[in-house]
């Protein structure tokens, strides 16, 4: 899977690709990040990529011209890819914004299905509207506002890439987890050690008996 980011920041994205499970799916070669600056793709000599609003109003609005022409940039890379595989394989450019689809466990699975994401991260006071017109998708991860596009983008990197097969260790991690169903979450876990401060671990999974385990578990995840 090649996952694109077109940003104006991409500093922002090296340590949280470079660390514990965004990282081992590199290194697997399960996954490749591709960090696109926005601004290598601003207009004169100034590199500008953001002017004032039509109509008036605070802030700056992200042109159309330097978004589209990263975007075209993202996806000229994945069709020089393309010429060298004897496979078709699918794309999808999708813009990080508040007014998008909530981003759910759902989406983050039909996501990791595709073998290049493209995500676009907006700044700013928002973007020139002529650029939805360009992508695919709009995804947002929730109902408030962030100063730009690039840590939702992290948020939807980080639940799509775990869920490639061979990224997590388990063969059931991504099966038992919470929203692995709808509305369903996960049963509480224990470690050791078996008595803490007066609370113990439920005796049921210190019995070794598999199928009360499972049981006691099914009615956890309902209960919770």
């Amino acid at each position: 899977m090649k996952i694109q980011v077109i940003t104006l920041f991409p500093e922002m994205f090296e340590g949280v690709l470079n660390t514990s499970m965004l990282r081992k799916a590199q290194d697997k070669k399960l996954v490749e990040y591709k960090l696109i600056n926005l601004r290598n793709f601003g207009i004169g000599p100034r590199k500008q990529v953001d002017d004032t609003p039509y109509g008036g109003g605070d802030g700056m609005v992200l042109r159309v011209e330097p978004l589209l022409a990263a975007v075209q940039h993202a996806m000229s890379s994945i069709r020089q890819a393309q010429d060298r595989s004897v496979t078709n394989r699918q794309s999808l450019v999708v813009l990080m914004t508040p007014r998008g689809k909530k981003f759910t466990q759902a989406k983050a699975r039909e996501l990791s299905r595709i073998d290049n994401l493209i995500l676009v991260c907006g700044r700013y006071e928002g973007y020139d509207e002529r650029v939805t017109s360009f992508i695919d998708e709009q995804i947002s991860i929730g109902d408030y506002v962030l100063t730009g596009g690039e840590l939702p983008a992290m948020v939807v990197i980080d639940a799509v890439t775990r869920l490639i097969p061979g990224v997590l260790g388990g063969t059931t991690s991504a099966v038992r987890e919470s929203f692995a169903q709808a509305g369903v979450v996960e049963y509480p876990q224990y470690t050791r050690p078996e008595k803490f401060r007066g609370l113990k671990v439920p005796k049921v999974l210190l019995s070794g008996h598999h199928a009360e385990v499972e049981k006691w578990r099914t009615g956890q995840q309902r209960k919770k």
